[in-house]
């Protein structure tokens, strides 16, 4: 019997396909039974046509299902991979949160658990769900691995891993795929001859090694600086690449090492604050935060509308729309090496129980570049972090993850209120609460859990 993968939140059609392309693209997954599961027929139903049509362009042997009932979806299943995004952490629920926040003060830039898609309130009813979607894979499919791909990867796998020791998973993220932008722009474009090393947490990730065809790139970049090669790479506000931007190449100078990904990212809801302290250090600094998040959600409703066209039309071609290549995602190759026992290093978000990121806390995620095979996952050690990124990890990515799980776990008003204050837009206490009250009334289920 083939391999059976289940896909919690199959309602993304965009994404959804994306993880039926590489199945098809994958030599050992032939003949795998793919589950469609959301709780949203009408979104399952388009998802689930369009996987069907894709699969039948490439004649590929592949058998595809569509399901409402979590259940079904699970029975059977040697893989899940949980994408969903719970309906209280829906894009309209983020931005009702964020317009509430910005009238007590609160900006983009720093404010992880506020102005950031993994909002203290979105990240309530994520974790509720990984609980729920844990549970029922221990009860129907207990040798399943569960691949944990939706938000918040950092905070849900560490809480999945601490508290379902039997539960197999691994979080997984593309924010590492930064590396190869960073390479791209240096002109090191085949990335088969890239060799890269990643420490830090989910969204907080950092370069510490990176050879071209054995050499040190590092060199490379400091080459690219000095001759001053990101001059016209930095034309206007907004117009900057999501990597080596002026607030990543000022973070390098600063530490030594490579931040990729979320990490001084454009959209200016990641970290550091202090170059969005306001407008007019915005525009030193060339970030332009609330363009990058308009045109992100502009971007989401593109691409509904794209899908509808599609669907419209029996006609088109998706291996045109959407290519006929892999998507650079690591979920199939991770399975491919389960499956087959064929060693891999791929980047995964796992407890550091090992010791395996230097600097950060044994009972913590983090994100690295581990070993994966037929066993399953395994960390690798990594070169530590510079004091100056740990310590700064340490105070606004793990005390704040920290906070957030005890406040959760409790069902603690006062933690979650503690959290609030963490934040570095954070003024008095009093606006903090009144601020905080003001979510909890938008969310019953989370006000009654948050006593």
């Amino acid at each position: 019997m083939g391999v059976k993968i289940g896909i919690i939140g199959a309602g993304s059609a965009v994404y959804a396909l994306s993880v039926v392309k590489d199945v098809c693209l994958t030599p050992s997954l032939r003949g795998a039974t793919v589950t469609f599961m959301d709780i949203s027929r009408q979104r399952l139903d388009v998802a689930h046509e369009l996987g069907e049509r894709y699969a039948a362009e490439l004649g590929a042997k592949l058998r595809l299902e569509k399901t409402v009932d979590r259940a079904k979806c699970l029975r059977g299943a040697d893989f899940v991979i949980n994408t969903a995004l719970a309906a209280g952490g829906s894009h309209p629920r983020l931005q009702e949160g964020w317009r509430i926040a910005a009238r007590y003060g609160y900006r983009l830039g720093g404010s992880l658990h506020i102005m950031h898609d993994e909002a203290f309130w979105v990240n309530f009813h994520q974790l509720r769900l990984m609980d729920s979607v844990a549970r029922d894979i221990l009860r129907i499919c207990p040798r399943a691995w569960l691949l944990q791909v939706g938000n918040p990867v950092f905070a849900g796998t560490t809480w999945l891993q601490r508290n379902y020791p039997r539960l197999k998973m691994v979080g997984l993220c593309h924010g590492y795929m930064g590396v190869f932008g960073v390479a791209d722009i240096l002109g090191l474009k085949d990335h088969a001859r890239l060799d890269y090393e990643v420490s830090g947490v989910n969204h907080f990730i950092w370069v510490t090694r990176m050879k071209y065809r054995g050499r040190d790139a590092f060199p490379v970049l400091d080459r690219w600086i000095r001759r001053g090669g990101y001059r016209s790479r930095w034309r206007k506000p907004g117009a900057v690449d999501a990597e080596l931007n002026p607030v990543k190449l000022d973070l390098y100078r600063m530490f030594g090492v490579i931040p990729v990904g979320d990490a001084g990212h454009t959209a200016g809801g990641g970290w550091p604050y202090w170059y969005r302290a306001d407008r007019a250090t915005e525009r030193k600094w060339r970030e332009a935060a609330a363009r990058w998040w308009a045109g992100h959600f502009r971007y989401c409703r593109s691409a509904i509308s794209r899908i509808g066209r599609i669907m419209r039309d029996p006609k088109v071609k998706l291996t045109e729309e959407f290519g006929a290549e892999h998507t650079g995602e690591s979920m199939m190759s991770l399975i491919d090496s389960m499956i087959r026992d064929i060693p891999r290093r791929i980047v995964v978000n796992t407890l550091n129980t090992g010791n395996w990121a230097p600097g950060i806390p044994r009972g913590i995620a983090v994100e690295l570049r581990g070993r994966v095979d037929g066993k399953g996952v395994h960390g690798v050690p990594t070169k530590p972090l510079p004091s100056g990124v740990l310590a700064w990890i340490t105070r606004d990515l793990v005390a704040q993850a920290e906070m957030e799980l005890a406040a959760y776990r409790g069902g603690s008003r006062n933690l979650l209120l503690n959290l609030i204050l963490m934040d570095p837009w954070s003024r008095t206490k009093e606006k903090a609460e009144r601020f905080m009250n003001e979510i909890l009334s938008r969310h019953p289920e989370m006000a009654r859990h948050y006593r």
